[in-house]
């Protein structure tokens, strides 16, 4: 007995150091020594159920339309083709609740993505072949998912000059109930601050790769804290953890065991945790080739995989060593084929085991239901109930009082893009503008004059295309997001976009128009000069229009460039100064009949001939001719000038019809979420 308990003492002692190492190592990696909870889920607790679930993933549909045409491929044939099917999960099942964190891991094409893609409801170009997903004991629909789900996206699409409680202040505008007060939603706001710990960086901007901002922590918790703030009692994160140094990482994760711990469902997906990560989850699935090789607490899978044969060596990783334990190795077909009859014989194996349990998870001993961290997680319920966002969420002029204001805000902080554009502007103002100053009583001739007015009406608006452009597309993957969440509807966006850019838009014209006009010594006159300056700006409005539509449209940035340059050489061309209108055949005829910049071009010309008597020297003999007479010899006076602004306003009006349209029925889909 004195050997023994000598052997005891000296266990301890040989322990004692690693405790207070393992204690200086939590404390290294703990930045937030506050554990407490500001924010807790306080509506009933939440169950997910998925009941032998089989999904086909149809991997041609994955593939994008022109991606498939360049590789001269018909889509719509490819998507019917058995080659591109395959199961990518199969018999499927598990139960988890309110109060703890199940994390999926396992290796690449193990069926994790397509897992969050069933349950959250956007499985596009794949198809349940069999079983379902409950929540709350309710088939899963997409209003369920809406009111009980939020899905934090491995990429983060914040705007990036807004700070961190600017953005979370606007989405709490959009997305709380209207019944909500300014100090309500505020003291939300603060909560969600609180709980991630964003404090110190709540006034700073959110940044991205181009704007310095927020550590991409904090910008991911910025991304949680967008989901958090309607107070979802469930959340489903992909790939949080992803482009993360590790310290930033395991930060990341304890806060999501601390909001889990707030009576949530945690769920989160990742290729191989760190251990100091994986001894924060309470369960983990771990998956491979779409099936169940593990699915228990955390604390118990070593001990499982011993049981059955596969200890881990000692100091290694659990998740590193068993997520490579049951990896398809496709080196050669000799070693696939092996390494895939282990994956399904370890799959059955664990079926086996776990067929009794009802929430098929496996325990380390019957009696053992782990369920502690739930029913320590009911203690958090309060009276309060829980928020729906489906019910009093705010009306469309209140999502459009919030969008707008979110533009201006994000636009107008960014001062370098500004400043480039105003320089643009001017330096593209005093380069035509001094080309023709100086002739003092000289007059221009007829034809420089008229190159003149068609360079002021077609130089400037082919630099609007491409940043238009640009900018839509750099702001799809957010819009398609928050459009798939429901925030706001087209409508709002719509408007909030048009209206927003009016401001930069009116800047612009002002600082490319005015300096030609007195420049190149135009007629002088404020009537004249309001309608030029009416006529530059509607026809860069148009070239702005035409930009939207098809960033809105086209699915990436250089079909929509292409398509925009396309149709803008198409209406230089007959724009009216290249060759008289009067002799295009057919085809021409009818794109200048919807050219802006032919419309532009004629109103110039009448403006600046129209009721002056122009004179001409030809030799020694000098004649007087009408303005009217010039204008329709170039057939640029067949319709009256408030026609010609009544048909930009209509062209304009067409080109935002279109871009309304390709909100409301294209999916805003950036090129990596395809």
């Amino acid at each position: 007995m004195a050997e023994k308990a000598t052997e005891e003492t000296g266990l301890w002692k040989e322990a004692s150091p690693q405790e207070a190492s393992q204690g200086l190592q939590d404390s290294l990696f703990s930045s937030e020594s506050d554990n407490s909870l500001y924010f807790t889920y306080s509506g009933q607790s939440n169950t997910l159920e998925v009941r032998d679930l089989t999904y086909q993933v149809d991997t041609a549909s994955q593939v994008p339309w022109f991606e498939q045409l360049a590789q001269f491929k018909i889509p719509w044939l490819s998507h019917g083709s058995q080659d591109s099917r395959e199961l990518g999960i199969r018999n499927l099942s598990f139960k988890v609740r309110s109060g703890q964190m199940l994390a999926i891991i396992g290796s690449s094409g193990c069926g994790r993505v397509s897992l969050l893609d069933v349950i959250t409801g956007r499985h596009h170009g794949g198809k349940m072949k069999s079983g379902s997903i409950w929540i709350n004991r309710q088939p899963s629909t997409p209003q369920v998912v809406r009111k009980c789900v939020a899905h934090v996206r491995q990429h983060d699409q914040l705007l990036p000059n807004l700070t961190v409680r600017e953005t979370l202040a606007f989405v709490a505008q959009m997305r709380l109930p209207r019944s909500f007060s300014k100090a309500q939603r505020d003291k939300r706001v603060e909560e969600v601050i609180a709980e991630l710990r964003l404090r110190q960086c709540a006034n700073t901007r959110v940044g991205n790769a181009y704007v310095r901002g927020v550590s991409g922590g904090e910008r991911r918790r910025v991304s949680i804290g967008v989901q958090l703030l309607w107070n979802p009692g469930i959340l489903i994160l992909d790939e949080p953890t992803s482009g993360l140094d590790s310290f930033t990482a395991h930060n990341l994760v304890k806060t999501l065991s601390r909001l889990a711990k707030g009576n949530r469902l945690v769920l989160i997906s990742l290729h191989q945790p760190r251990s100091d990560i994986f001894k924060l989850f309470d369960l983990v699935l771990l998956m491979t080739s779409g099936t169940t090789i593990y699915l228990g607490a955390a604390q118990h899978m070593v001990q499982y995989f011993t049981a059955i044969g596969y200890p881990c060596p000692r100091y290694s990783n659990p998740a590193d060593f068993y997520v490579d334990l049951t990896s398809i190795n496709r080196c050669s077909r000799e070693q696939e084929m092996a390494t895939r009859e282990k994956a399904q014989s370890l799959a059955a194996l664990f079926l086996e085991k776990v067929r009794g349990f009802d929430d098929f998870l496996w325990k380390a001993e019957t009696k053992e239901l782990d369920v502690g961290t739930c029913a320590a997680s009911q203690t958090l319920l309060q009276d309060s109930g829980h928020l729906s966002i489906l019910t009093e969420q705010p009306g469309a002029v209140q999502q459009f009082a919030t969008l707008i204001r979110r533009q201006i805000s994000n636009d107008f902080r960014d001062l370098p893009t500004l400043f480039i554009h105003g320089v643009e502007a001017c330096l593209m103002s005093l380069i035509i503008g001094f080309l023709y100053y100086g002739h003092g009583d000289i007059k221009l001739s007829f034809m420089d004059m008229a190159a003149l007015l068609f360079m002021i009406g077609a130089l400037i608006p082919f630099n609007v295309i491409l940043d238009v452009i640009s900018k839509g597309h750099s702001e799809r993957a957010m819009l398609y997001h928050e459009l798939d969440d429901g925030l706001y509807t087209a409508g709002p966006y719509f408007f909030a976009k048009v209206l927003g850019e009016l401001p930069e838009h009116c800047a612009y014209v002002i600082i490319y128009g005015m300096p030609i006009y007195w420049l190149a010594n135009l007629r002088p006159g404020l009537e004249r000069f309001l309608l030029y300056f009416l006529l530059v700006w509607l026809v860069v409005f148009c070239c702005r229009a035409m930009a939207l539509a098809a960033a809105a449209m086209l699915p990436t940035f250089h079909m929509s460039s292409f398509f925009c340059n396309a149709l803008y050489n198409s209406f230089y061309l007959t724009g009216g100064f290249m060759i008289n209108l009067d002799n295009l055949w057919i085809a021409p005829s009818w794109i200048a009949k919807v050219s802006f910049l032919r419309w532009c071009f004629a109103g110039l010309m009448q403006v600046q001939f129209n009721g002056f008597l122009y004179t001409a020297q030809i030799g020694n003999v000098t004649f007087s001719v009408p303005g009217e007479t010039i204008v329709s010899a170039m057939d640029l006076n067949s319709h009256p000038l408030y026609t010609i602004y009544l048909i930009l306003v209509g062209i304009s009006g067409g080109f935002l019809f279109l871009y309304y349209l390709s909100l409301r029925f294209i999916k805003q889909k950036s090129s990596q979420d395809w």
